[in-house]
């Protein structure tokens, strides 16, 4: 039983579709989120990426990632009604390729949090394999004004 589910995950974050790619949250502690992302064939970005040969870009597994750690960041009390920003990318590996049918789990960890900005390690996994890794420095401030 998922801890959000998709209209719960939209009322945290601010992406949309074609760009929100977390359909669930697994589990969620303060400092910890593991989300579900499932890998559809029918997602647009396969019309391109490639024929034939259908692989979830790398870049796009990173932004599951910072989503995952979004919902866990804006969660807070604290930090309602804001935004989470990428500050940095560090250390950042691809393992294996995701394809359409897989099933990611995305797992963010806050290891260091000081006023608005802070430290986090992020894995993805299909099964029992990690895909994907990195070091992300977030901050969080204001949303932008939508007129």
């Amino acid at each position: 039983m998922p801890v959000l589910n998709a209209q719960e995950v939209a009322e945290i974050i601010p992406n949309r579709y074609p760009i929100l790619f977390i359909d669930y949250v697994d589990e969620m502690t303060d400092d910890k989120i593991i989300a579900t992302k499932n890998v559809s064939i029918n997602e647009q970005v396969f019309n391109g990426h490639f024929p034939g040969n259908p692989t979830f870009p790398g870049v796009l597994i990173l932004e599951s990632l910072a989503q995952a750690g979004s919902i866990l960041i804006l969660k807070k009390p604290e930090f309602a009604g804001k935004m989470a920003y990428i500050g940095g990318i560090d250390k950042a590996k691809f393992r294996q390729k995701v394809i359409p049918g897989d099933v990611m789990k995305l797992h963010f960890e806050i290891s260091k949090f000081r006023g608005k900005v802070g430290i986090a390690y992020a894995e993805a996994w299909v099964g029992d394999i990690k895909v994907a890794e990195c070091e992300f420095t977030f901050i969080v401030d204001k949303a932008a004004i939508q007129e």
